[in-house]
């Protein structure tokens, strides 16, 4: 109870100081659908956008957001939760302006969330809250009970796709086992490597109508991404396409999915920002119980 109460205090706080960032988990059905690479670049067309973004790699064992950036950062997710490292000293800055925490390759093995772990993620996500408009959680591909916690606890999730049945299929899926935990979640869906020809919204359709039909679930089309060459080079060189590129038509799509996301419409409807520390400790505490 007493933590509860001292929670309720520093949110408010947190409050009074200033608005608090939107924290965002962006997740997929299965690996290989460009996600980690859909995080980097729709970071910066948000930077673009004036906003602050930071990303934490939580793509256990895989991650490669530091790659993606052309980074080697040498602290990770991993040294803080350890006590090692304190939270400012695990905060990359890439080029462009990009703030990004790398997992760690022993992050696996700290992610049971003992209680002093959790206190210091908890006391890191309040100091990212302040300084940032968005954090963006790039996850694992599919949903394991170790990710699952964060993403029930976060603001809002954006679902990559690609337009294979298979893709689709695991992407509802996904979605479904979130509702399951979590009905009122809000999901935002994006269609990744739409081939040239093809109707680019047709994929992210089909979702939202599954969606609607089988679960009742309103869901977001934020747009879609075309299959472009300079994706592959602009990996290959370690550099965002967005920057690299950025009259690309995949550049412009991402601009464009961006501009659709910070709308102020969508910035009333899902500002939601205050709740995400105060469902982490319940899904904590209820872990525990």
């Amino acid at each position: 109870m007493m933590r509860d109460q001292a929670e309720t205090l520093r949110l408010k706080m947190l409050k009074s100081q200033g608005k608090l960032s939107k924290s965002i988990a962006i997740v997929s059905g299965k690996g290989g659908v460009g996600k980690s690479n859909f995080s980097t670049n729709f970071a910066h067309a948000l930077l673009a956008k004036g906003k602050k973004v930071i990303i934490i790699d939580m793509d256990i064992g895989m991650g490669n957001i530091h790659i993606l950036l052309g980074m080697a950062p040498r602290n990770s997710l991993t040294d803080y939760l350890l006590n090692k490292k304190e939270i400012d000293e695990v905060v990359n800055e890439a080029p462009g302006g990009l703030s990004f925490i790398s997992g760690g390759s022993g992050l696996d093995m700290v992610m049971e969330w003992s209680a002093a772990m959790f206190d210091r993620l908890i006391k890191a996500f309040e100091y990212l809250q302040q300084g940032y408009d968005f954090i963006l959680f790039d996850m694992g591909a599919g949903a394991t009970q170790r990710s699952i916690e964060l993403i029930v606890a976060v603001d809002e999730i954006i679902v990559i796709s690609t337009t294979e049945p298979t893709s689709i299929t695991d992407a509802y899926s996904m979605m479904k086992f979130i509702c399951l935990q979590d009905p009122e979640k809000v999901f935002s869906i994006v269609s990744n490597r739409v081939s040239k020809g093809d109707d680019g919204n047709d994929a992210v359709t089909r979702l939202q109508y599954a969606m609607r039909k089988f679960l009742g679930k309103e869901t977001k089309i934020l747009g879609f991404l075309p299959e472009d060459p300079v994706v592959h080079k602009a990996v290959l060189a370690q550099e965002p396409f967005i920057l690299l590129y950025p009259k690309a038509p995949i550049s412009k799509r991402m601009m464009a999915i961006a501009e659709t996301f910070v709308s102020p419409s969508s910035e009333e409807e899902f500002n939601q920002g205050e709740g995400f520390l105060s469902k982490m400790r319940s899904i904590f505490a209820k872990g525990r119980g």
